[in-house]
């Protein structure tokens, strides 16, 4: 006990006299736990904010990996649960990456995340994007987000000068041009209670809802001058198994530097669907092969699926 004791106590002395590291470089990193589906529940319950290997602001970028990665979560999510499994996959692959929660309201309670208006949402990501850069002392960023949050990310790029600090803008099942809700959308127009429902989710804290809507008045501001912005390059991954996004060709994006892919025709007996995609092997190999080697006809390997929620 006493020689435990001596060596805790000189191990202390050395911290405190020891310079402090100025940088911690990507590659450096030890293997950090990659979550699955138990681990972003618990994650979404208990640590809403962190995630094994990510936000680590003493990241410095390397020379194979010279954009930090900042994942961006969807509708009542948070990024704790979102960035379960891609946050560590990413980190262990020798990448800086970053997260961050927005669209707080009076609904959040510490959890629930992603329900505020669509434009402060981009702020809040702007601001940390720039906090990101300023860290690493990179010049773009690589964005990863899935359903709301792989559609707010065009908000940031096209209306808040985000096109000068996005190099990928990845979507996974993005409610790019907004959802019908397997028709309930439509539903609710022809009714004439459209209007009423909207109002409602306003009055208790969620505006993102009535944005996300197919054929809102947001959707057709923000894409009216076009899908996309020169000089960012675009990825979309949809699921057939998606109910959420519907139709699913809503979450694909049209012109620029663009491409669109349906899951299942990579492979077919995937059956992740609009939540679990986050936690789907194939879709993570995409992701690392489009901002790393970014080899044309890629295919990944049909193992390790996500869950179909």
């Amino acid at each position: 006990m006493r020689r435990r004791l001596t060596a805790a106590a000189l191990a202390a002395c050395a911290a405190l006299t020891a310079p402090a590291a100025a940088s911690t470089p990507a590659e450096a990193e030890t293997a950090y736990p990659v979550g699955d589906l138990a681990t972003s529940i618990g994650n979404f319950l208990f640590s809403p904010d962190a995630v094994p290997g990510a936000n680590i602001w003493s990241c410095r970028p390397s020379a194979a990996h010279p954009y930090p990665v900042v994942i961006v979560h969807g509708t009542t999510s948070n990024f704790g649960s979102a960035g379960a499994m891609m946050a560590p996959t990413l980190a262990n692959a020798g990448y800086c990456v970053y997260g961050f929660n927005y669209g707080e309201t009076s609904l959040t309670a510490g959890h629930v995340y992603g329900l505020g208006e669509v434009a402060a949402s981009a702020r809040t990501m702007s601001a940390f994007v720039d906090r990101v850069l300023a860290a690493t002392g990179a010049p773009k960023v690589d964005v990863i987000g899935g359903s709301q949050g792989g559609m707010m990310p065009n908000y940031y790029i096209k209306r808040l000068g985000g096109a000068a600090r996005v190099r990928t803008m990845i979507g996974l099942a993005p409610t790019n041009h907004g959802t019908t809700m397997q028709g309930l959308v439509n539903l609710g127009r022809s009714l004439h209670v459209l209007g009423l429902v909207n109002d409602a989710y306003r009055f208790i804290g969620a505006p993102t809802y009535p944005e996300q809507e197919e054929g809102s008045d947001f959707q057709k501001a923000l894409f009216a001058d076009g899908d996309t912005v020169p000089g960012v390059r675009y990825l979309t991954i949809a699921t057939s198994h998606d109910t959420t996004v519907t139709p699913l060709a809503n979450s694909f994006l049209h012109g620029g530097d663009s491409t669109n892919i349906l899951l299942q025709d990579l492979c077919p007996d995937d059956p992740v669907s609009h939540s679990g995609m986050s936690l789907d092997g194939p879709i993570m190999q995409i992701v690392l092969n489009a901002i790393g080697p970014d080899e044309p006809g890629f295919k990944p390997r049909c193992t390790g699926y996500g869950p179909n929620v």
